[in-house]
């Protein structure tokens, strides 16, 4: 019987594991980097092991240090989580080795399907070869063939992109799941990515626990997922499902898994077997009824699954909230997550609480939301409400993103694909500030800095004014001192103090909660940034600089990149790596490269000059 587990994982995934782990009278585990000391993982867990000497973005992928922090805390089973190690044969052998439970598949099916090449050969099928590929097969995908998350994957649609579309692969797989291994396979347009979760036992029954519509992804990360999965005829839900446990009996799988497709043309084409658990397993448990990270652990027990899976219900939908912006071409930001929180008709997955940091080691993503209902149309209905009136205060989010995506026709429909974004993201992201919390938070600050009526005067007077920057562009926007206190054109201000304004509107009133960190005030869903009254002189950059746009080390200069290159707009100069993806920074004009101070394997803060081009005269 397991009664100590160790998550060989971190933020919110350890964190859900370890839910269930004390809901099983289970004792807890975690290890952490140094970044990583404060997180929430750590704190929640009954123990926590610091994983030593290693850069806080390889930390979780030094296996042997992870076997030793299990067995010097009493451990006596290893969870992988999902990601990091979780597809990697060898540890899986060093934890078995080393006398403790392995609470995942055999090594023998990792090694089989945890690669995609080799899962792709064992289901009869190959990938192009990356030397042989023509101008009649593309587009092509370059794949990194451990892990996921879309890290390591590349849409390549000339020839002349290719190589560098590997080398780049490579890096990012390679920093991420700690292989550099990456194949080439025909990239299908617009087609829906499908999947289904399995569960297997030791006894040799095999449950395909119905499908998952993964389809709405950007740079191929899914952001929308959803169960089951909706449109699909009968006869291509059971080729999908009979198709999965044939994956799983071929190599003699143990534990749970999923097998992804992509469903074009009313055709199933295999992708992948990931050997894990998935980010998206939320929806199956909501549909299920079931808690998979039970079932893992009751099946490394040994336990017997039933003959038949649970009968389904309902339908679940599930959307993956990160910290980035949209504005900055969805740039991962960091800062504080000052307030976190959804209405309880959702279930809320995260690693974080108020008050922690958003770090630039790892994955941006906050939170998963889940919602689950009788019917999809009410299932969507109450995650993007939910969302909606969630309170989300710190760096900037895909919040908007994610409530117009679950309302737009072509999602509510079930008509979406792979190529949703790339049709509809530009609308999608329109700012969507209120355009009535700039005078809210005006009006909150007026209470907050002054009393309430130390501005009233008898006589008439210049109006009080404050700008903030909201969106993009600057706001500036005016209120009095009157005889019953704070007055507003065009609108009756009917109550304000530093964290309620409430206003009435063409006879409607409304309410505003104002919260405020240093500068940055949270009017609802709309975050403004406070301008002084006074500006001080803002630190200026020469002409064409290029500035990191969030914080992370230099991995690659342009060969041959010295001060005096000649460089064509477009293209790109250097290379910096943050939350475990490369980010290329280009030319922006045609000119000469006047300044270049940073070096290879260099850290730069957020707004810190990478290069600075200066355009050549017209």
């Amino acid at each position: 019987m397991i009664t100590s587990v160790l998550v060989a994982n971190r933020g919110e995934i350890a964190c859900r594991i370890f839910r269930t782990c004390g809901e099983s009278g289970i004792r807890t585990v975690a290890v952490h980097s140094d970044a990583d000391e404060n997180a929430l993982h750590a704190r929640v867990a009954d123990l926590a092991v610091r994983l030593p000497g290693a850069a806080p973005a390889d930390t979780y992928l030094r296996g042997d240090l992870i076997v030793k922090a299990a067995v010097a805390a009493g451990a006596d089973a290893v969870h992988p989580g999902y990601g990091f190690l979780s597809e990697n044969a060898g540890f899986a052998r060093a934890v078995l080795d080393a006398g403790l439970v392995w609470i995942g598949p055999p090594p023998a099916a990792i090694e089989a399907m945890a690669s995609k090449t080799r899962a792709k050969e064992l289901m009869g099928l190959a990938p192009l070869a990356s030397d042989a590929v023509t101008q009649a097969d593309l587009p092509v995908l370059v794949k990194a063939a451990a892990g996921g998350g879309g890290r390591g994957m590349r849409v390549v649609r000339s020839l002349a992109d290719l190589a560098a579309a590997l080398e780049a692969a490579r890096a990012e797989a390679a920093s991420a799941f700690g292989d550099g291994e990456v194949f080439v396979e025909p990239y299908i347009e617009d087609g829906r990515h499908v999947e289904v979760q399995i569960l297997a036992d030791a006894h040799g029954t095999v449950w395909a626990l119905g499908t998952r519509d993964c389809s709405l992804q950007r740079r191929h990360q899914k952001v929308i997922e959803e169960a089951p999965a909706p449109g699909l005829s009968p006869q291509l839900d059971s080729e999908l499902r009979t198709l999965a446990v044939r994956a799983a009996r071929a190599v003699d799988y143990v534990g749970a898994g999923t097998v992804e497709f992509l469903v074009a043309d009313g055709r199933a084409h295999f992708l992948e077997m990931n050997t894990r658990l998935q980010v998206e397993h939320p929806v199956t448990e909501a549909v299920f009824g079931l808690d998979l990270v039970a079932e893992q652990i009751r099946v490394a027990e040994g336990g017997a699954l039933g003959v038949e899976p649970p009968r389904a219900r309902g339908h679940a939908v599930e959307a993956r909230l990160y910290a980035e912006d949209p504005a900055k071409d969805w740039t991962p930001q960091t800062g504080v997550l000052h307030r976190l929180a959804v209405p309880t008709s959702v279930r809320l997955d995260t690693g974080f609480e108020d008050g922690d940091p958003i770090g630039v080691h790892y994955d941006p993503m906050l939170a998963k939301v889940v919602a689950h209902a009788p019917t999809r149309a009410e299932a969507i209905r109450r995650l993007a409400g939910a969302l909606e009136q969630a309170t989300i205060h710190g760096p900037t989010t895909n919040r908007d993103l994610l409530v117009r995506s679950l309302r737009h026709e072509e999602f509510t429909s079930a008509r979406m694909d792979t190529g949703f974004y790339d049709r509809h993201l530009p609308g999608l992201t329109a700012p969507a500030a209120d355009p009535h919390a700039p005078l809210a938070a005006a009006l909150a600050d007026a209470t907050r800095t002054g009393s309430r009526w130390g501005g009233w005067r008898n006589l008439p007077s210049q109006p009080q004014t404050r700008r903030y920057a909201v969106g993009g562009e600057e706001i500036e926007v005016g209120y009095a001192y009157g005889r019953t206190g704070l007055t507003a054109e065009g609108v009756q201000v009917v109550h304000a103090d530093p964290a309620l304004v409430v206003l009435e509107i063409d006879g409607v009133r409304r309410r505003f909660e104002v919260a405020r960190y240093g500068d940055r005030v949270q009017v609802g869903a709309t975050t403004l940034t406070a301008r002084p009254r006074f500006p001080a002189p803002e630190t200026q950059h020469a002409p064409g600089s290029l500035l990191a746009p969030m914080p992370g080390t230099v991995v690659k200069l342009a060969d041959g990149l010295i001060t005096g290159s000649s460089v064509q707009a477009g293209e790109p100069l250097v290379w910096l790596e943050a939350m475990k993806m490369q980010h290329r920074i280009s030319a922006p004009a045609t000119g000469t490269v006047t300044a270049l101070p940073v070096t290879e394997g260099q850290q730069v803060e957020m707004g810190e000059v990478l290069a600075v081009v200066e355009a050549d005269s017209p």
